[in-house]
């Protein structure tokens, strides 16, 4: 049997409107503007829900996705989110990265593909734990379905690396408004929440 770990205390670190599956499989599922997220936790899947915006909601999805060790497949499914092109976006982020200092995701075409407050580390982790499974713009349930199953039968088992836990802290004069769409959030306008790294080594 493959080895697996256990995620981080309280997984999914990051709160939405997404479903979540067997913390244990291999398989999580972005189904962007669509609403289809059982579909993938029916098959298998560790966790799914939407991604409607290329910036803080690609944040929240990775934060998710790197404090889970398990999870090596991301399936992009669902209708591309119009303007936002964010399936795209999630694509072009694993294939290439930020610009260092304007922090746009490298080769993306959405509207404003700035990922601000994940730190290089995680986008690396991203990278590295995740084989990304382009299904964007599929929404048929079977062809979905017999995807997910064709990563759990394939799963490499946990990454080798120790877990990395993204913590969402507030500073001391501001609020942080938790997601409600997805992987999406919303901040106050006087809010200044950052994202922190922690790396920890889970027991199996």
């Amino acid at each position: 049997m493959v080895e697996k770990k256990e995620p981080a205390e309280g997984w999914p670190v990051i709160n939405g409107d997404y479903v979540v599956g067997d913390p244990q499989s291999c398989v999580a599922g972005a189904t962007l503007a669509s609403h289809i997220e059982e579909v993938l936790v029916d098959a298998g899947a560790a966790i799914a829900g939407p991604c409607k915006t290329e910036n803080l909601g690609i944040e929240k999805m990775v934060a998710n996705l790197i404090s889970n060790p398990n999870i090596r497949f991301l399936v992009l499914c669902g209708s591309e989110v119009q303007g936002h092109i964010t399936g795209q976006s999630i694509e072009a982020l694993h294939a290439s990265g930020v610009d260092p200092e304007k922090r746009k995701i490298m080769g993306a075409t959405g509207a404003i593909p700035f990922i601000e407050n994940l730190p290089d580390e995680a986008i690396e982790r991203f990278q590295q734990q995740m084989e990304i499974v382009s299904m964007i713009d599929v929404e048929d349930a079977a062809a979905i379905q017999s995807k997910v199953k064709d990563c759990i039968e394939k799963d490499p088992g946990a990454v080798e690396s120790e877990t990395m836990i993204i913590k969402l802290n507030e500073d001391n004069n501001g609020t942080f408004a938790e997601a409600e769409d997805g992987y999406e959030g919303a901040r106050s306008s006087n809010s200044k929440p950052f994202l922190k790294a922690l790396c920890r080594e889970k027991n199996t």
